[in-house]
């Protein structure tokens, strides 16, 4: 093997591959991190999870404080929004956690981080800056960018993505959305509740497509008692510059029945998917295997190219953060202790952060069905827990879906704080914790966990309380109820 400048090259500086460089660096790895922009932290600090939810945040003060009379306090006249301050917020947010993902930070774990554009000229060399840079190993963790798809029209107007969507300085008067999916949805009930008029446009017949319909018609339900307007089941024509800012054509239904209609909004906002950011690495000239959705890669994060990883949005498997950190900790364990591990996705869970958030651990009912798997479900509303009713946070439910032995195949919540909640179901699924414990495990009065111990319980009661038992416990404690 030549002798190289690093031992390991990460391509990148999100949550991929800070995760790597962290520990890598810290297992005495010589580390050499590479990132396109002139800061770390990938999307998800500066585009996506930390403004969206600072953001979301922002808008439920504002929607709570609009409800204050439901508490039985004095109604409050919400004057218009400044969205330059709350642009300001954003900023403030993601600059104090930008400190944990600084340089300095890196430095000082051991990792040394260059800024440029990175290709490969070979399969332990990148062309960097003019200067050729070699490593034993490398990493991808590129991330993914917006992908925008080739919509009639849509270049020629201008149009917002969640690349920018955090930095407006005004707070548009309405906002059309293309998208179903969690950022678009997330997103089109935080601008709701911050007085801008919303339409969703989406394709499928319900939002939210890769969840289950009802535990989705939640969330819809709670976005339109905000006022959220939406249309299911279209097909944009065409997108052009209309008097008042943009307007959407969308398709005739095959029917015929619905006739053509226009869409108006002062602003657009476009949410149809991901893309890997790939362009410029050169991977066909090394042999790295790839399609259109990102890099391929084995379980244990393996490219083509023996030495090389990838790992996060930029494989397209699992567009997570917290699925890139894991993938992270699969690479440190291969590429640098040389252990054998590979990455388990069963139980990987995964939450929408809308009013009501919708949160998933495991199996829904539509991926059951896809599978061919057998199952039954168990439900128990949030109407009858005591905590969201004292909170005025009553609707959602909680769905557990079971196998033909009883055991669980995966949890869905559909509630306030529901990422929160399926905390518990992720440590029970994953420590192979039986129902029976959990349903015998005291929780705290009044909580919304609560439903977490009831929804568990509901089976066993159902074998507990039958006509079988009352029958044993008649004939030998001679009881006579």
């Amino acid at each position: 093997m030549p002798i190289c400048d690093y031992d390991l090259g990460i391509i990148g500086g999100g949550a991929a591959g800070l995760t790597v460089a962290a520990g890598a660096a810290q297992l005495g790895v010589k580390v050499l991190l590479i990132e396109k922009e002139n800061r770390l932290g990938g999307d998800c600090l500066h585009y996506g999870c930390v403004p969206s939810k600072t953001l979301i945040r922002t808008a439920r003060v504002r929607h709570l404080m609009g409800k204050a009379q439901d508490f039985g306090l004095p109604s409050v006249d919400l004057p218009p929004v400044d969205y330059s301050k709350v642009a300001d917020r954003i900023s403030s947010v993601v600059s104090e956690i930008q400190k944990h993902d600084s340089v300095e930070r890196f430095n000082s774990l051991g990792a040394e981080v260059k800024f440029g554009s990175p290709s490969f000229v070979e399969k332990h060399s990148v062309l960097l800056e003019g200067k050729s840079v070699s490593a034993r190993s490398w990493v991808i963790a590129t991330g993914s960018s917006p992908a925008v798809p080739p919509i009639p029209g849509l270049k020629d107007v201008p149009y917002l993505t969640n690349m920018d969507l955090f930095s407006l300085q005004e707070l548009p008067a309405s906002l059309l959305v293309l998208g179903g999916g969690p950022i678009a949805i997330e997103m089109a009930q935080a601008f709701q509740r911050l007085g801008c008029a919303v339409t969703v446009i989406q394709r499928s017949n319900h939002i939210l497509s890769k969840e289950d319909a009802d535990m989705a018609q939640y969330v819809m339900d709670g976005m339109i008692q905000d006022g959220v307007k939406f249309i299911l089941g279209a097909k944009v024509e065409q997108v052009r510059k209309g008097s008042g800012g943009v307007e959407v054509i969308l398709e005739d239904s095959f029917e015929g029945t619905v006739p053509r209609k226009v869409i108006s909004g002062q602003k657009l906002l476009v949410a149809l998917g991901r893309k890997a950011n790939i362009s410029g690495l050169e991977l066909d000239e090394i042999g790295i295997n790839h399609n259109s959705n990102g890099i391929d890669v084995d379980f244990r994060m393996r490219t083509s190219v023996k030495n090389i990883y990838a790992a996060g949005d930029v494989t397209g498997n699992h567009r997570f953060t917290h699925a890139a950190g894991y993938e992270g900790g699969i690479i440190v364990a291969n590429a640098v202790m040389h252990l054998p591990r590979k990455a388990n996705y069963k139980w990987l869970p995964w939450c929408t952060y809308s009013d009501p958030e919708l949160a998933s651990v495991g199996l829904n009912e539509a991926r059951a069905k896809a599978l061919g798997i057998k199952y039954s479900t168990v439900v128990e509303e949030f109407s009858g827990n005591d905590r969201a009713l004292a909170e005025g946070e009553g609707r959602g439910r909680i769905k557990l879906l079971l196998d033909t032995k009883g055991k669980p195949l995966g949890v869905q919540i559909a509630a306030v704080h529901a990422g929160e909640l399926l905390g518990e179901w992720v440590a029970t699924v994953n420590g192979s914790v039986g129902l029976a414990t959990l349903a015998g495990a005291i929780h705290p009065y009044p909580t919304l966990m609560e439903i977490n111990k009831r929804v568990a319980g509901k089976l066993l009661g159902e074998k507990i309380f039958s006509d079988k038992v009352r029958k044993i416990l008649r004939m030998f404690f001679s009881y006579r109820g």
